[in-house]
């Protein structure tokens, strides 16, 4: 509150409402002539073979509502717009205690076509999110039970350790370990940090 005024936060997240244009002209036209076969359907009935035309006209009037249900979802195309950037400034700090507890659960279940190395980055990554620590927790789900996956998350507990804070210290983007260190992303803009290239030097060996 300042001067009797409420400062009021900017949004999270603005929706847009994007209106295809092209595609309402043809769904007009394809509306048109619909409606125009349906009509000449209705006024020229098949006296001869008036069971089959009843149903051959339900079948084209359930693809006719089926289709009107569909174009429906396309007439007006709603895009969200979000700025993490801006959770981050409005939870800040002290502010940090009202952002609410989180549980990330990973799954997995054979070794082999999801491998451990898999498993483990993945684990890295979310444990590196910018989130405070007390408010969120990592649970590994492994329908396999696999004593590789066991083994290969008590070694990524140790290298946690030291890749956590790496990442939280120098604001890395790419927190899996396996992208960041294979590919451009691991250029960042403290590169001629000695501290960071040291640290760096570090989480590679």
């Amino acid at each position: 509150m300042e001067n009797g005024f409420k400062v009021v936060d900017p949004p999270l997240y603005e929706k847009v409402a994007e209106k295809p244009k092209l595609y309402r002209v043809y769904a007009c036209l394809h509306l048109l002539l619909m409606l125009s076969f349906l009509g000449y359907r209705l006024l020229n009935p098949l006296y001869e073979y008036y069971g089959v035309w009843i149903l051959a006209f339900a079948c084209e009037l359930w693809f006719a509502f089926q289709w009107i249900l569909e174009c429906n979802l396309r007439w007006l195309l709603v895009h969200y717009k979000t700025y993490p950037d801006r959770l981050a400034c409005r939870y800040s700090g002290e502010s940090s205690s009202k952002l609410p507890p989180v549980d990330i659960i990973i799954t997995t279940s054979d070794p082999f076509k999801e491998p451990a190395i898999m498993t483990a980055n993945t684990v890295l990554s979310v444990l590196a999110i910018d989130y405070p620590v007390q408010k969120f927790a990592c649970y590994v789900s492994d329908d396999g039970a696999s004593p590789i996956t066991f083994y290969s998350l008590v070694e990524t507990l140790g290298f946690a350790k030291k890749w956590v804070p790496f990442c939280r210290k120098f604001d890395i983007e790419t927190r899996a370990p396996f992208l960041y260190f294979s590919k451009e992303s691991s250029h960042h803009s403290k590169s001629f940090d000695s501290n960071f290239l040291r640290e760096r030097q570090e989480m590679e060996v």
